[in-house]
């Protein structure tokens, strides 16, 4: 038995020496045996008394994470104060795309997902009810009417109550567990509506792509055709062969298809938006646009406030929270049960002159329940308890640590993908004058066609890789938001104490 846990037996044990000096206290004058008045009033009274002991098992306190000091990938990105690590709205504002900020609140609204974490999150609270009626005595009613021969009616109606008093704070345990349960509910509905907004963010910045890239091969479209142009002129006027032709009619093809290609691209993006926005895909259309090339500033704080400001890790501390209450359910049971049990009614025939209050029907007690032997299973239960608590703090752990690691991920991928987008926004001017050289040496005929159809190539080629860094840039930075909890704080949780009835109303 640990040393806390000893105390609170001994706290225990303590008051039950209280009761037992209480009883001395009836001895007789005469000096006869000492008797301890059976009461009911005794009897409540001895109940609250004893269940004002201290709950067995540990207190929760939060175990320490393994944090750093500061992020490794920090260098070059703005640290933020206290104040601008504050919520400050809805985390995708930081876009500023009008038509995000339009998308975006269905979620919390519509999606499924969210609301069948949302009642979950209810059926927590019941639960947290639904174990605090053990704080509380059962009464039940009977009443029942019997005709016998020759002319004999027997009426009776009793109520019957049990009371099994929470000496050892199994019930106060539950309860605890039910709230810290509750919580995890209210943190993991938070966590899962970030994900979701996150993955609507995401299939939005897809769906910009695919417009960016629309647009792109749309203007190569005409681009190639102009090339065609001016090929059919050169063969028209003897300086250039047919295959420069049906070269230049390949490529002005292929570009064609490659538009019609992208389309898959958007159109599925428009689907998932509008299926996480609790949505049928007919039921949305998002007009075109094009991919933002700016990226958002993110103020980034420590390390050590993930602890606050991530919803999956303030559910793995509730279920550490939870864990740890259950050693005290368990632990209980090495004491014993004690109930209270009493009855009250009348019973006789209520035709009878004499049927009256003189005719009641009563009994009130106690009981007791030792467990004795059971093959060491409360020991066993006690000690899978304590284990599971350690297996939660390990998953705590491990949490906070991908937590720092998701952080860290997305700096170091804005930082890079940013500077890559640099030297690709060089490499599209370049390609773009090289084709245009190209094509204009192809016209004064000192190059040949396949020059053209190479430079066209690699300048199609940097475009489209243009457009796809900067995807990767918008996606990276959706994921640091997320990383960094989305704006959410601990204080968000709901105080579930305050969400549930004191007393079930039956």
């Amino acid at each position: 038995m640990r040393t806390p846990d000893i105390a609170r037996a001994a706290a225990g044990r303590r008051r039950r020496d209280e009761l037992a000096r209480l009883a001395s206290a009836h001895e007789p004058a005469d000096g006869g045996a000492p008797r301890l008045s059976l009461t009911p009033l005794n009897l409540v009274l001895a109940a609250f008394a004893l269940a004002g002991c201290a709950a067995v098992g540990p207190n929760f306190e939060r175990p320490a994470a393994i944090v750093s000091p500061q992020f490794k990938e920090i260098k070059g990105w703005k640290i933020a104060t206290p104040r601008e690590s504050e919520p400050k709205g809805a985390w995708w504002s930081v876009f500023r795309d009008p038509e995000l900020d339009q998308l975006m609140p269905d979620v919390v609204v519509s999606n499924q997902t969210v609301k069948a974490d949302e009642f979950n999150y209810r059926e927590a609270l019941a639960l947290i009810n639904e174990a605090r009626a053990g704080l509380f005595p059962t009464v039940n009613g009977t009443g029942s009417a019997i005709r016998e021969s020759p002319s004999s009616t027997n009426l009776t109606a009793e109520a019957s109550g049990l009371w099994t008093l929470d000496i050892w704070g199994q019930v106060r345990r539950e309860v605890e567990a039910q709230q810290a349960f509750a919580e995890v509910s209210a943190a993991t509905l938070a966590n899962v509506t970030l994900t979701e907004q996150s993955l609507l963010a995401l299939a939005y910045m897809t769906l910009r792509e695919a417009d960016s890239l629309e647009s792109l091969l749309e203007t190569t479209v005409v681009e190639y055709k102009h090339s065609l142009t001016i090929t059919q002129n050169q063969y028209n006027a003897g300086t250039a062969a047919k295959s420069d032709v049906i070269t230049a009619e390949t490529l002005v093809l292929n570009a064609q298809a490659m538009l019609i290609a992208a389309g898959v691209s958007r159109a599925q993006s428009e689907h998932a938006i509008a299926v996480l926005m609790g949505r049928p895909p007919a039921g949305l259309s998002i007009p075109p646009g094009s991919l933002a090339t700016k990226v958002p500033s993110v103020p980034v704080g420590l390390p050590s406030s993930l602890l606050e400001r991530r919803p999956d890790v303030a559910a793995a501390e509730e279920t550490m929270r939870q864990a740890n209450a259950i050693i005290g359910v368990e632990f209980a049971g090495y004491f014993p049960a004690v109930s209270l049990n009493g009855l009250v009614g009348y019973s006789g025939n209520p035709f009878a002159a004499e049927f009256g209050p003189t005719n009641p029907v009563w009994s009130f007690g106690a009981s007791l329940a030792q467990p004795l032997f059971n093959g060491g299973l409360t020991t066993a239960e006690v000690e899978a308890a304590r284990q599971t608590y350690q297996a939660d703090v390990a998953t705590y752990r491990q949490t906070v640590l991908i937590a720092i690691q998701q952080v860290e991920d997305a700096l170091v991928g804005i930082r890079i993908l940013t500077r890559e987008a640099k030297v690709q926004v060089e490499n599209v001017r370049i390609s773009r004058q090289a084709t245009q050289i190209t094509l204009n040496e192809y016209q004064a005929g000192t190059q040949a066609f396949t020059a053209v159809v190479t430079a066209e190539a690699i300048e199609l080629s940097a475009e489209e890789s243009l457009i796809s860094i900067q995807w990767q840039i918008q996606s990276e930075a959706v994921d640091l938001l997320v990383a960094l909890g989305g704006g959410w704080t601990q204080t968000n949780l709901p105080d579930v104490a305050a969400q549930t009835s004191d007393i079930p109303p039956h």
